[in-house]
């Protein structure tokens, strides 16, 4: 009786972790704040494949984990600038385009572009693209600049005004690849310049300017800003035009507008891709295919006010996202934007310790 009971639970067991381990399943790790839910519940429903869906705030967060090895993810969704490196040093695999029936949908304007981190777009899918400019509060910024609307870095780099927005809060992106290049255009520098120089005079720029900033964020800038908990905020497009729309479906009084400087701003895209280890590669190139449809793509676009790169999809893009010029901006602002490509490790050591100065303000 004993060996029979025995055997009947080991069958049982056995047979739950047979069913456990033959559960489809894609584990995917992505900005936070930067998707419909509903588009994984349909994915799921669709394909039968289990979304295990973990968020980041930054790319040093996701590079550290990729870096190490044994992520545990399938898809993951780094910035091309560290997807550059992060290619160079093994960490994805070259992804099978006969699985990506939907590449007809993408737009040939930005994978150009991401061409320079990704040759030939062999590795990676473009998520979403943005800008990176300046979210405020216009009628705080009013009161104490006298100006209708921001057009000019001059508010964030000049210490004169900003020191006149200390009081209403000021919140800098903790995003070295992001600050420190548009210290340099706006010193009408290279903004991929490595010259010592160069990251000298944007390091005493930033140190200016440190004595008003209240705090360096990686997302948190979007509930601040619809509150209006702070005045000012260097941030990506589509965070703060989600932070207008909150502010405005609040109806608190908060009104939350985005520039592009006029100066030019740095153009960035977050790229979908697959780690070279990832256990469910077969389920990464489902999602991404899935991603890739025009609706879908769509519809995360509507969801978050991100622009993205697929081609396909504008048509199906609701009239205040594809109508927004600071979500898809017209030509002559294209030209204004920049890239800039990843640091090499010398590099690197200079921005990391330039970065830690700057936020200690020592």
């Amino acid at each position: 009786m004993r060996n029979s009971l025995l055997t009947s639970v080991l069958a049982l067991g056995f047979a739950v972790s047979t069913q456990a381990s033959a559960e489809e399943v894609v584990n995917v790790f992505n900005w936070s704040d930067y998707i419909d839910e509903e588009i994984l519940a349909e994915f799921e429903a669709e394909t039968g494949i289990k979304v295990v869906y973990d968020v980041f705030d930054s790319n040093e967060v996701l590079e550290t984990k990729l870096l190490a090895g044994s992520s545990g993810y399938d898809v993951v969704v780094p910035t091309g600038t560290f997807l550059a490196r992060q290619i160079q040093a093994g960490v994805f695999q070259k992804l099978d385009q006969s699985k990506l029936t939907n590449k007809g949908n993408l737009w040939d304007v930005v994978s150009e572009r991401v061409d320079k981190y990704d040759p030939g777009n062999a590795y990676s899918v473009n998520y979403m693209w943005g800008t990176t400019g300046i979210g405020y509060n216009v009628d705080m910024i009013k009161e104490r600049l006298g100006i209708e609307r921001i057009d000019s870095w001059d508010v964030v780099f000049d210490p004169e005004k900003l020191a006149k927005l200390k009081d209403c809060g000021v919140y800098l992106l903790d995003a070295p690849t992001e600050l420190i290049p548009a210290a340099l255009n706006y010193l009408g520098k290279n903004p991929d310049s490595r010259d010592k120089d160069d990251l000298q005079a944007a390091e005493d720029l930033l140190l200016s300017i440190r004595p008003f900033v209240r705090k360096f964020h990686s997302s948190e800038y979007i509930s601040s800003l619809a509150n209006g908990d702070i005045c000012l905020t260097v941030g990506w497009s589509g965070d703060i035009l989600q932070s207008r729309d909150r502010a405005a479906d609040a109806d608190n009084g908060v009104t939350v507008d985005y520039a592009i400087p006029k100066e030019g701003a740095l153009m960035w895209f977050d790229q979908m891709a697959v780690p070279a280890d990832a256990a469910n590669a077969d389920n990464a190139h489902k999602f991404i295919n899935y991603i890739m449809r025009d609706d879908v793509m769509a519809k995360a676009s509507n969801y978050v006010y991100y622009a993205n790169g697929n081609l396909a999809s504008q048509k199906l893009l609701a009239e205040d996202v594809i109508g927004d010029p600071a979500i898809y901006p017209d030509s002559g602002t294209m030209e204004r934007l920049y890239t800039i490509m990843p640091y090499d490790p010398k590099t690197q050591r200079v921005i990391t310790r330039l970065w830690t100065k700057v936020k200690s303000g020592s």
